[in-house]
């Protein structure tokens, strides 16, 4: 019989976009925690550094790697410093999206008041921010035929919610593009390139923060109806991540491609009565 399955990281190389986030940076720790040398990519170079910072004072090997992931030039030369420093990536974990008030469709606001530069602006971030990291980091990956790729869904693509329809729409071509990917880097690449996804259910950040939950803690109206349907009757911690997050970039995983997995506490699974 074969010994239990690894989730060691140890001597890889990983890459997580939106790496400054609350979501991402969780899952940049838990990379480093599992022994993963850790480049921390985000837009802005302070807090790209303070998040390096912070996984080297607990005791992990990080570096900032400033870009924004809807610059493909950035994109490509911070491949390259990567390359440069530490060698190419092994693991890429595409947490980088987001939404915007102006491309939510509530209260008093109806569809034509929708404005369409809003809209391509979410999808894009959220789409073309995946595909663009992933061409820059990738390269790798396919010259040495092994590599993990981790893209951030949400259960907003399986389930569209009011209101955030670019964020949906985004989100479910995220889905559709990390199982495009995950059979073109089989079949081109080698069975050694995978590529995956979490979709987060509700998870408490700094955009959904006051929508969600009162000054004192308590729900809004919008997070108690959230919480009614979601059986666990909680929202996600960032750490809820970590161990799917874990099992898809190491050899733990190493027969599995294609697949999105949720995390949101059993939301997907309820039917709302």
């Amino acid at each position: 019989m074969s010994g239990a399955p690894s989730f060691d990281l140890r001597g890889r190389i990983a890459v997580v976009t939106g790496g400054t986030g609350v979501l991402g940076g969780a899952m940049a720790h838990a990379l480093a925690a599992a022994g993963a040398r850790v480049a921390v990519l985000g837009r802005r170079a302070d807090v790209a550094e303070r998040v390096a910072g912070e996984l080297t004072d607990a005791g992990g090997t990080a570096m900032a790697l400033p870009a924004d992931v809807l610059d493909a030039d950035a994109l490509d030369a911070a491949a390259a410093t990567l390359a440069a420093t530490w060698g190419p990536a092994d693991v890429l974990v595409n947490a980088a999206g987001g939404n915007r008030a102006d491309a939510l469709v509530h209260g008093d606001a109806t569809l034509f008041d929708l404005d369409p530069e809003a809209f391509r602006a979410v999808v894009d971030l959220n789409l073309t921010g995946t595909l663009l990291p992933t061409r820059a980091f990738a390269r790798g990956m396919a010259d040495g035929g092994r590599g993990s790729i981790v893209n951030v869904s949400s259960m907003a693509a399986q389930k569209p919610l009011t209101r955030v329809i670019g964020y949906a729409a985004a989100k479910a071509g995220v889905d559709n593009l990390t199982q495009w990917l995950a059979t073109y880097a089989a079949t081109t690449w080698g069975p050694g390139v995978r590529v995956n996804a979490i979709a987060p259910g509700f998870f408490l950040g700094e955009q959904n923060r006051a929508l969600l939950t009162e000054a004192d803690g308590s729900p809004t109206p919008r997070g108690r109806q959230i919480l009614d349907h979601t059986p666990m009757g909680r929202f996600g911690a960032p750490d809820d991540l970590a161990g799917t997050l874990l099992w898809l970039a190491s050899d733990a995983s190493a027969f599995v491609t294609g697949v999105i997995v949720p995390v949101d506490g059993g939301y997907a699974a309820f039917g709302g009565v």
